[in-house]
């Protein structure tokens, strides 16, 4: 009897959708070529032979370190087919990080992007006596007798059967591992979340109905694949759904592959919307006159239309007739220069979005639906949806996934999504999973119409010196919607009030600049930019907050936070012991002068 897995669901892709295109990528030339579904599955059969033929077993690690591309995804579904446990690694590790990934899963391949990552495991190759080989991503090679080109590697299983990878497909099962995500670590070595076969097809499904994903849909890979949103979103719901991959080169080429993409879906992390917000919002104050009103008008029109459709409704009447006249005049041209005029579906997730920064992009017609998870819960576990959105929340519980409150406040889940346990590591289990609910270790609140509300992480929890219990995540938030603002460090744990460390915007920081006609070399200590901050913090922060909870000092970072530096995970949280060692001197001198 065979299962329902997502290798299983690509191959059957494959048969109903051959000629469909299931990913884009662009050429050296400019232009994008497309690879159809057929094509897919039979570079994913290629990869899983050469697997077999490099001696992978069932239950091993196979690891992936490299920039969202295909090949990144071929040799991760490759290694589902063959019963091994795929385990991305995110490229912003250092050497020692990369080998506790590749040593803990047992991994005996691993895929890396170029010489530099491939360099890594050269660096740390004494300590992992079970690495075999180390594949390259195309168009890279290495003399390194450990290394193996793609063409070479997809080569080694020509003489292996066909029939020997469909015994190992047909011998999946779907409570056995399908994936491993490795946590991102704030406060300690990676835990490696054990994913199942059918937690992945269930939360696939899930998502792709709460979407309404089909293979007319467009979205763009480009966030880390080594979290399980964006493999959500760019493996198992494509596979799921049909839809096409485009591939973006990089980060930095973001906003021109999504000028060729136009994707119809696309999912962000905050730090994305936000700087998209920063970018808008510096650009809209230098309007003037006629252009000036019309924006506010239109921006005004925009929220009116979308508190409609969030609520279940239609705008009509006038206001329709006012929605035609403003995404004419305004919204399809913003739209458009943000590559965005075809997108139905904006998603955010992965850390806190602040309300306001929703509530703009409302105002030009483009709704970002918040999601909330976490990688034990296969991604999603509540989710604004269109029709059931309210902003500043993150939504009702997904189908399939109970939400309830603990008595300390904790949200718990439990459903079809919830992982199977942390890799060798039961004591740890045992602790996250109680009776079949996930202790998600988030603070919440459901409120009557069943949306939750994030209030802090139990972790997180500041104690004040009289007593008093903080979650700093909604003041970082709230802070972090300051114009000038990057990221925001609330300080105040033993303490007697509530500091502050903030960073820069680069791009408000420089309209700041041109518009005062200050330098920008030690911009961060200028009294006026000071000034300017304190009156967001007075004015915008503080008034949202009991007492107890005002930010009444703050300092102003020279630079930003890093995941370098060791400030930030890859998935951009905040490592709170590192920033309070690194800027310890800064801290002290807030509560020094009382």
């Amino acid at each position: 009897m065979t299962h329902d897995t997502i290798p299983r669901r690509l191959r059957e892709r494959a048969r109903v959708d051959a000629q469909h295109p299931a990913y884009q990528v662009r050429q050296p030339d400019g232009s994008w070529s497309a690879t159809t579904w057929a094509a897919y599955a039979a570079e994913v059969q290629a990869a899983a032979k050469s697997l077999l033929a490099l001696g992978v077993e069932p239950g091993e690690g196979v690891c992936m370190l490299g920039y969202n591309r295909p090949e990144w995804v071929i040799v991760d579904v490759a290694a589902m087919t063959v019963g091994a446990m795929p385990a991305g690694i995110y490229t912003t590790c250092s050497p020692e990080e990369v080998a506790y990934i590749v040593g803990h899963c047992d991994a005996r391949v691993v895929l890396v992007e170029d010489l530099g990552q491939l360099a890594k495991l050269q660096e740390t190759k004494d300590q992992l006596p079970k690495l075999e080989r180390v594949v390259l991503m195309k168009g890279v090679q290495s003399d390194d007798p450990l290394a193996l080109a793609w063409e070479d590697f997809v080569s080694l299983g020509s003489s292996v059967p066909d029939a020997d990878v469909d015994a190992r497909l047909d011998a999946l099962q779907p409570d056995a591992v399908g994936t491993l995500i490795y946590t991102s670590g704030t406060t300690g070595p990676p835990k490696a979340v054990m994913l199942t076969h059918h937690n992945l097809t269930h939360t696939a499904d899930v998502a792709v109905d709460m979407v309404g994903a089909t293979a007319s849909d467009r979205m763009i890979s480009y966030l880390p694949l080594s979290h399980i949103a964006e493999q959500m979103f760019t493996v198992h719901g494509p596979i799921s759904s049909g839809l096409t991959i485009w591939y973006a080169e990089s980060m930095e080429t973001l906003l021109r592959d999504l000028q060729a993409a136009r994707p119809t879906i696309l999912f962000g992390v905050p730090r994305v919307w936000e700087k998209m917000h920063a970018g808008l919002t510096a650009r809209m104050a230098q309007a003037t006159g006629a252009k000036a009103v019309i924006a506010t008008w239109a921006t005004g029109i925009g929220r009116k239309a979308v508190d409609v459709r969030n609520a279940g409704g239609t705008p009509g009447g006038l206001l329709a007739l006012q929605y035609r006249l403003a995404d004419r005049l305004v919204f399809s041209k913003v739209k458009a220069a943000l590559g965005l005029d075809a997108a139905r579906f904006g998603i955010s997730g992965a850390a806190p979005i602040a309300k306001e920064v929703l509530e703009f992009f409302a105002g030009l017609d483009i709704v970002i639906h918040e999601v909330y998870g976490q990688s034990e819960g296969t991604g999603p576990t509540t989710f604004n949806r269109p029709g059931q959105t309210k902003f500043g929340t993150v939504g009702p519980a997904i189908p399939g996934t109970e939400v309830r409150i603990a008595d300390d406040g904790e949200i718990c889940l439990r459903g079809g999504n919830v992982f199977a346990g942390y890799l060798k590591e039961p004591a740890a289990t045992a602790e996250t999973l109680i009776d079949g609910w996930l202790h998600s270790g988030d603070l919440g609140s459901i409120d009557a119409d069943g949306f939750l509300s994030i209030t802090g992480r139990k972790k997180e929890i500041l104690i004040t010196a009289g007593g008093k219990n903080i979650a700093p995540k909604n003041i970082e938030a709230a802070l972090k919607n300051l114009p000038l603002v990057s990221q925001a460090v609330v300080i105040g744990d033993r303490r007697k009030f509530l500091s502050a460390l903030l960073t820069l915007d680069p791009e408000a920081t420089q309209a700041f600049a041109q518009e005062h006609g200050l330098p920008t070399d030690g911009i961060h200590a200028r009294p006026e930019l000071i000034a300017a901050l304190q009156a967001g913090v007075d004015a915008e922060v503080n008034p949202r907050f009991a007492r107890v909870e005002h930010v009444r000092k703050f300092s102003v970072l020279p630079r930003d936070l890093t995941i370098a530096d060791g400030e930030l995970t890859p998935t951009l949280k905040i490592k709170r012991r590192v920033v309070d060692q690194h800027f310890a001197d800064v801290i002290e001198a807030m509560y020094a002068e009382g």
